[in-house]
């Protein structure tokens, strides 16, 4: 099944706000972060089942990827990949989700 991607505007939000804290100290690094997620969203339709279940949830349909300190959580749905949050991976995703 072919996947679209979808962002959810809070995700949309939090990618937004990462990248610019990191663009305080260095715009290069930021570039290079946002590169680099956007890179890993781009390649979860392929193998949409390949990121773990988030533990907090349990949900077979609610997964993340991790890159570096950072979660990318998404949601599978029919024909949609529903990223839902990026957030530190010290941020409780109860406040996020």
């Amino acid at each position: 099944m072919a996947y679209s991607i979808k962002w959810s505007p809070k995700a949309a939000s939090h990618f937004e706000g990462i990248c610019d804290y990191i663009a305080r100290d260095s715009r290069h690094y930021a570039t290079l972060f946002a590169k680099k997620i956007l890179l890993l969203v781009k390649s979860i339709p392929q193998f949409p089942k390949s990121g773990r279940v988030v533990p907090e949830y349990n949900d077979e349909n609610l997964r993340e990827k991790l890159y570096e300190n950072y979660r990318i959580v998404y949601r599978i749905k029919e024909g949609v990949i529903e990223i839902v949050a990026i957030c530190h991976g010290a941020q409780p995703l109860e406040n996020i989700l």
